[in-house]
């Protein structure tokens, strides 16, 4: 994709990464981080500004624990992890407004993440069977206890602008100082990390049902 992409001169190209590329666990996390440094290197090549947009599982998305639940209920018990899991929660529409952003308002090299919610894997488990029985299952290999979307060592680099993190890229054509100076960004303070487990806004059990019986993810 890169490689065609200077070719044919693109003026700017979005790749699509995810939390699983922060300190990955297993080979697909690895695949993501390597993913994002291709890109957000590339930008020294020429003209094409190559941004990364990196998110969490799209709300009641297939592979999310939603749908896992929903047809684990005939079982008459649902397996939870661990208790105290917990993940980001962002609809179909926001990230679609996400890779808007960054094609409207990338600047080339850096990271972008959505400003969103947290919620409980037992709060999941609540509004889809509320009276059916959790069994505590443990965790599975290579899956993490919380999403971290922008890691501690990111935070020097990270500034916030509107609903989104933005992590600069610490060398280039660009800094953070420069960003800032220009936009409406401010940075975000000293060891900052954007964990699920310590986030402001939670989603609450009814929140999750009303999204459910909806039957509307965007």
């Amino acid at each position: 994709v890169i490689d065609a992409a200077l070719a044919n001169n693109v003026s700017q190209v979005i790749a699509l990464s995810s939390d699983k590329a922060v300190a990955p666990a297993n080979v697909y996390g690895a695949s993501k981080l390597f993913l994002e440094k291709l890109f957000l290197n590339a930008n020294r090549e020429n003209a094409t500004q190559f941004t990364v947009v990196r998110y969490a599982n799209v709300f009641a998305s297939k592979g999310s624990v939603i749908p896992f639940f929903l047809a684990k209920k005939v079982d008459g018990y649902l397996p939870i992890t661990h208790p105290e899991m917990t993940r980001f929660s962002i609809s179909m529409q926001e990230g679609l407004d996400l890779v808007m952003f960054a094609i409207q308002h990338g600047w080339g090299g850096e990271i972008i993440v959505p400003i969103a919610p947290s919620y409980r894997i037992l709060d999941v488990a609540t509004a889809v069977a509320p009276k059916i029985e959790h069994r505590i299952v443990g965790i599975r290999p290579g899956e993490k206890l919380h999403e971290v979307m922008i890691s501690a060592s990111e935070a020097a680099l990270t500034v916030q602008r509107k609903r989104y993190y933005i992590v600069c890229p610490g060398e280039g054509s660009w800094s953070q100082n420069q960003y800032c100076f220009k936009t409406d960004a401010i940075p975000v303070p000293p060891k900052f990390e954007y964990e699920s487990g310590c986030n402001e806004a939670w989603m609450t059990v009814e929140q999750i049902r009303e999204l459910l019986l909806s039957g509307n993810n965007s």
